[in-house]
């Protein structure tokens, strides 16, 4: 873990990623106290609205007559939250599913694998947004379009990482004396496969981020009032060119958070697995 984590910080890139995500992680935790008109989250205001940025309103108003920047360190919370929730069910629904196929042989791991490979040949984006055209927009119907669509990418890694650790020579040897498959893949495997793992969750949590702000965009997603970056931005299409901060800041926001976990992602794996470090 020393070894691990002095890798992480001696890479620049991943320590800004850190740095970033961190400070999402306050805006989502405080937000309400660091925003400064926290109740534009669902006021509106019409006399002051579409104001650019200035000393009252540092990134301007929108159409309503809201605070951008205080919308913005709210949607912090709503993007931080579907992004955690649609990972962990992921991981909830891909990890038992890999260890099974990746140490199991026969029907079964195939099934499961083919499974597998026809959710990941169609991309993310058009499989969430064929399974949210079914459902009511809302942050829910979101949340569970990306779990639905993200959950492969977890089985498809961890059935490789099961694979390789099952030839190994102490996995022979527990089953020489009797351990039995549960026991072995849950407290043997799996802890030698976390750290593939959570460098697949960290970058998936960009990815659900920009994936939800563009379900957001298209009207599946969040709806009015909820600040939500991709709404956000959607909201601001008809202002184009003239009120250019309401499309700007919160399209920012999303660069940024899907930026910075990317960053931490490639941190992550380059520390974990040194074979796979970017050059330089």
């Amino acid at each position: 873990m020393k070894f691990v984590l002095r890798a992480l910080f001696r890479d620049w890139a991943a320590v800004f990623g850190l740095a970033v995500i961190f400070l999402l992680a306050v805006l989502a935790i405080f937000g309400e106290w660091i925003a400064p008109f926290p109740e534009d989250a669902f006021d509106v205001k019409p006399w002051q609205r579409l104001r650019p940025p200035g000393p009252e309103f540092l990134l301007g108003t929108d159409a309503l007559g809201r605070d951008i920047l205080s919308r913005i360190i709210l949607g912090a919370r709503v993007a931080l939250g579907i992004a955690l929730t649609v990972v962990a069910a992921a991981a909830l629904i891909g990890v038992p599913l890999g260890l099974v196929a990746g140490y199991r042989d026969g029907w079964l791991s195939d099934a499961i694998m083919r499974v597998t490979d026809i959710f990941l040949a169609v991309p993310q984006l058009v499989l969430a947004l064929a399974f949210a055209a079914v459902m009511a927009p809302s942050i829910q119907t979101a949340m569970l379009a990306l779990t639905l669509t993200y959950w492969p990418f977890f089985t498809r890694i961890v059935y490789g990482e099961t694979r390789r650790v099952r030839s190994a020579l102490y996995i022979d040897a527990l089953m020489a004396v009797g351990a039995g498959p549960a026991r072995i893949a849950l407290m043997h495997i799996l802890p030698n496969i976390m750290p593939a793992i959570i460098v697949r969750a960290t970058i998936g949590l960009g990815v659900t981020i920009l994936i939800a702000a563009a379900l957001g965009f298209l009207g599946m997603g969040a709806t009015p009032p909820t600040p939500e970056w991709g709404l956000m931005v959607a909201e601001s299409r008809r202002y184009l060119p003239d009120a250019w901060w309401y499309s700007t800041f919160p399209g920012i926001a999303i660069l940024l958070a899907v930026l910075a976990f990317n960053l931490l992602g490639d941190g992550l794996r380059d520390a974990v697995d040194p074979r796979l470090r970017r050059s330089r």
